[in-house]
């Protein structure tokens, strides 16, 4: 784990998992769909912003905490759901959770995971569980008795996947259902040994939230991910979200939602939170990153919800632009798979540690000592600087 100690940003982790995964691994974590306009646009979106930066301020006690979906958490971050973690590290989800756990932030286990809603409880981690709206209700019935009887916070809706993006970098490599490896790929999983002799001895790779409920297929994981695919629900609506709602007692927190009218029309009929999201950059190419639509979002929502961006957060600074612009707080998905696949759950604690330590030096930097001090006086947008002189605050 030397090298953990020598990855001082997200980039370094980055390119850490990056030589510890076979191609075709690889290419799945890092691509978007299409010409992958959108995943890109959720980076280049905060560097259109610029932190105030106060000086003479008494920034001797910085106080990053805050509360994240009713979780207080050690920081305004918390880890958002991924499928099937056990392709990046064997630890998989629980080794995210407990360095969740340890850091003080919250979790989300996704439906698709590799481990089991009653495994990831017993970590210990402040834990939201995320759903999708199945065909079949009883499947989805199931789950939400699950996570509620294991004490999850929180349940997350993801509203954006109604239909598969289109991954060109999955189709290339042949990563997809089943799979269809091409002769590099096959080549690159070779020159991986160690990611590929701990993917052999891992005996419990499978989608362990759905496997009992579809027994009937047998336990093989291309069958059980292809029910799963044809379960979800293109005929969803509005009125979806009242049937979950009154199912739900507890946090109802809607991720994918990205127009200022439908994260509105979602906080009208019950969502407590926004994860405001575009799934990475991984389903509509062409879609604005969710600070695009920030400000617009809050001015909409007021103070009735708590809105989350999610996507393109790579550094502490990230964090404060979007406090400043109107989110309460972020949540990362790639960059703590990167620790994943780089370290196991020590990498996972080094890449919360990076985000730990930028956030608090940033906030001091800012002349900021709470997240709930942080305004939209904290932040302008880069054409206020191409503006008349004498026009820029000062």
């Amino acid at each position: 784990m030397a090298s953990l100690t020598k990855a001082f940003n997200i980039a370094d982790m980055r390119a850490l998992a990056g030589r510890a995964l076979p191609l075709p691994i690889r290419e799945y974590l890092e691509g978007g769909a299409d010409d992958e306009w959108t995943l890109a646009r959720n980076r280049t979106a905060f560097q259109e912003w610029v932190l105030a930066q106060r000086t003479l301020v008494d920034v001797s006690a910085i106080d990053p905490g805050t509360d994240m979906l009713g979780f207080p958490s050690a920081m305004p971050l918390m880890l958002s759901p991924t499928g099937m973690s056990q392709l990046f590290h064997a630890a998989g989800e629980s080794a995210v959770a407990r360095a969740a756990a340890r850091a003080g932030v919250p979790y989300g286990l996704s439906t698709m995971a590799t481990t089991s809603i009653e495994a990831i409880a017993a970590t210990g981690a402040k834990r939201y569980f995320q759903l999708y709206l199945f065909r079949d209700r009883g499947l989805t019935r199931a789950l939400l008795e699950r996570a509620a009887a294991n004490g999850y916070g929180a349940l997350c809706l993801t509203v954006d996947t109604a239909i598969a993006g289109n991954r060109e970098r999955d189709l290339r490599s042949g990563m997809i259902m089943p799979p269809r490896f091409s002769l590099g790929s096959l080549l690159s999983f070779a020159a991986h040994p160690r990611w590929s002799m701990g993917a052999l001895k891992n005996r419990s790779f499978q989608l362990a939230n759905v496997i009992d409920h579809v027994g009937d297929l047998g336990r093989e994981g291309t069958s059980v991910i292809d029910y799963v695919n044809a379960q979800f629900d293109r005929s969803a609506t509005w009125k979806d979200i009242d049937w979950l709602r009154a199912q739900w007692p507890g946090k109802l927190v809607i991720k994918g939602a990205i127009m200022p009218g439908d994260c509105a029309e979602a906080v009208a009929r019950g969502a407590d939170a926004i994860m405001v999201s575009n799934h990475g950059g991984r389903q509509l190419d062409g879609a604005g990153s969710p600070l695009d639509y920030l400000p617009a979002i809050r001015d909409q929502v007021h103070d009735r919800a708590q809105l989350i961006v999610d996507g393109g957060v790579r550094r502490g600074t990230d964090i404060l632009k979007a406090i400043a612009l109107g989110a309460n707080g972020c949540s990362i998905g790639r960059p703590y798979l990167y620790g994943l696949a780089a370290g196991g759950e020590a990498g996972v604690a080094r890449v919360l540690s990076i985000f730990q330590t930028e956030i608090e030096r940033d906030m001091g930097l800012m002349g900021r000592t709470r997240i709930a001090d942080i305004t939209a006086d904290d932040v302008d947008h880069l054409s206020r600087f191409r503006s008349k002189p004498g026009e820029v605050r000062g």
